[in-house]
Order: structure tokens, then sequence, then C-alpha cells
């Protein structure tokens, strides 16, 4: 049997924080999930246009075990800068992998590609994106917006504004998992011209709509609606994604942990890792619950991962908010 967290957020898993910052005016901002202690982490790639910094350090063979902050961030590959004012942040804070008399924040990252969005990008020489990160890590706290803020600020789907999801899951032995996603995906959330969400057999308490599937089944449900039939929106695409848990994971067994993660793209998204996607998922142990798993208890915890992390997509559009200039409407403006 599985529950709802206190918050259903990311941040009911001890030991993780998350903080916005957005530049409405830009129609992006900036998500940072900092772990305190350092997270044991690992990534899993499986959209075929990735924008990414420091990944090659989460291969379960590589040296550094444990990060300090992931961040995701809208931008395209400007976005990249943020996790600079992360790292900015967390060296006053006096985190870091320490070498010698020095500490080095380890800050790995994703961007997903919201440039096209109706927002003003003309930012001059730098891009805005080193201070929105640092902002965003010196704003993480246990409780968060969702919807259209940090990362999920300008994001689209195909159908719908995106936004910034969150959202929790207690096991029976007392384990917790958490997700946060910022939702552009090339495909879409909902199904056919429904309000219905894909992720409807997985949703708890009516935290997305409540609607569950529709009835009757659309004929052309299974078509898919995806952003590149818009040629101006190609390529303007990408899920970014933290898979988060209290249980005592290996490197090896957090990338199991990503991996399974992905399943919950699969089942609220319509299509999903495409060519034109960066989907990735991060992985984060913190460890804080002491617990240590066998192999069913992990199979069990794979599972809620992929339900867990449907739940924060569907959650992540159900919360955006419309605003002047968007291409896409918000869900909450849909009729019915």
């Amino acid at each position: 049997m599985m529950r709802k967290g206190p918050t259903n957020l990311i941040t009911d898993v001890a030991g993780i924080l998350v903080g916005n910052a957005e530049d409405h005016r830009l129609k992006s901002g900036v998500t940072a999930v900092l772990c305190d202690p350092p997270a044991t982490a690992s990534v899993q790639v499986l959209g075929g246009a990735p924008g990414t910094r420091e990944t090659d350090l989460l291969a379960p063979h590589n040296t550094v075990q444990a990060v300090d902050a992931i961040v995701l961030s809208g931008g395209s590959a400007f976005g990249l800068d943020a996790a600079a004012g992360v790292q900015a942040a967390l060296r006053e804070m006096g985190r870091g992998f320490p070498v010698g008399p020095h500490r080095i924040p380890i800050v790995p990252a994703a961007i997903l590609f919201d440039l096209m969005n109706g927002g003003d990008k003309a930012w001059g020489q730098f891009s805005p994106y080193r201070e929105l990160g640092y902002a965003a890590a010196r704003a993480a706290a246990k409780t968060f917006t969702t919807g259209s803020a940090g990362a999920g600020t300008g994001a689209l789907t195909a159908t719908l504004k995106g936004g910034l999801g969150s959202a929790s899951t207690v096991l029976a032995n007392g384990v917790t998992v958490g997700a946060l996603v910022a939702v552009n995906a090339l495909g879409s959330a909902t199904i056919g011209d429904t309000r219905h969400f894909w992720a409807a057999p997985f949703e708890l308490d009516g935290e997305f709509g409540g609607l569950g599937m529709p009835s009757p089944w659309p004929q052309d449900a299974a078509r898919p609606r995806v952003k590149f039939r818009e040629p101006q929106a190609a390529n303007a695409n990408t899920t970014i994604a933290v898979i988060a848990t209290d249980a005592v994971l290996p490197k090896a067994e957090a990338k199991r942990l990503a991996i399974a993660a992905h399943d919950g793209f699969s089942r609220a998204l319509w299509p999903s890792h495409t060519p034109l996607d960066g989907d990735l998922v991060f992985a984060l142990s913190t460890g804080a619950s002491g617990k240590k798993l066998l192999l069913e208890d992990f199979i069990d915890l794979s599972a809620a991962a992929a339900a867990t992390m449907a739940r924060a997509i569907a959650r992540g559009v159900h919360d955006a908010v419309a605003a002047a200039g968007d291409p896409r409407p918000a869900w909450s403006a849909l009729p019915g």
C-alpha cells in the first residue's frame, strides 16, 4: 500500500531542499535541488537530444559518489550557466568535495529548450541563468511552488502549457520516494483532445483533477500529438527530472532507480523519449532512513518511482497558470 507524503513534494525525502528562481518576462527559470548532506547520485538519459553538465561523473564506475546539488534549467545550452550560480552559492555555504584546502561543489545539471515560447530572450552579452541559479539555490526550502515556476516557467507540451511538477510516495516499509520534473515534452500529457491525464491510473486523492480516464475512450487517443508538426517549435522540447529516496542505495542501484523512473515518462506522456526530446532522470539516495533494501523491496521502490514520476508530470501540467503571450493554454483554462 502506497500513500502520499506529508507535502506531496520531493522534499518529503529527508535531506532534500528545492529552490526556484524565474523571470516571467523571459518566460524561463531555474530549479535547484540541494542535498544536505551530499547524496549518492546517478543518471539515465533516454531522450535523443540532451543538454547536460557533469553527468559522466555519475556513472557507477567513476570516483565521485555523491553530489551537493542537481540543477534543472530552461534556456537550452545557455541554461547550463545556472549550475555555476548554484555552485557559487554552495561555495559560500562551505559545501563541496574536499580537495586539499579547497571545496568543490558537485553540481550536475540538465536543460530544456524554451527559447521560442514567447518570452523576451534579448538578454545581451551574458545570459541571466547564472544569477537565476544562484537565486534558486539561496531560495532552497522544504516547500516550493509548482506549475509555472523555476525550470517549468516557460515549459510547453504539444497541446498545453507544461510546468514544474512534484509528488511523493511513502511505501509500506516506511521508505519515501519523491519526484521533481520540468515538463516541456514534444508529446502530450493529456489523452486526445480531453482534459484527462495519461497518468490517471496512478493519481492519489485527486491531486491533478481527479477526472480518471475518459469515457467513452477517444477514437484518436493513440494518435501522437507532437510539436514537430509546427516547424517553429520542432526542437523546443525535453522533460528533465529528479527521483529521490531516503533508502540507502549504492551508486549502481541509484542508476537502476533512474532507469525505473523513466517508466513514469512513458505512463504520463505520449509519445516520450523521442529523438527531439532530451529526456533525462537524475536519481538521488539520501540514505536518511537508514534502510538497506532486499531485492523484492527494491522492485517495489522502482515501481513506486515510476508511479510517482507519472504523478509529478501530470501535476506539473495541471498546476501551470496562464500568462500573457503564452503559445499554449493552461490546463485550468480548458472547458469542462
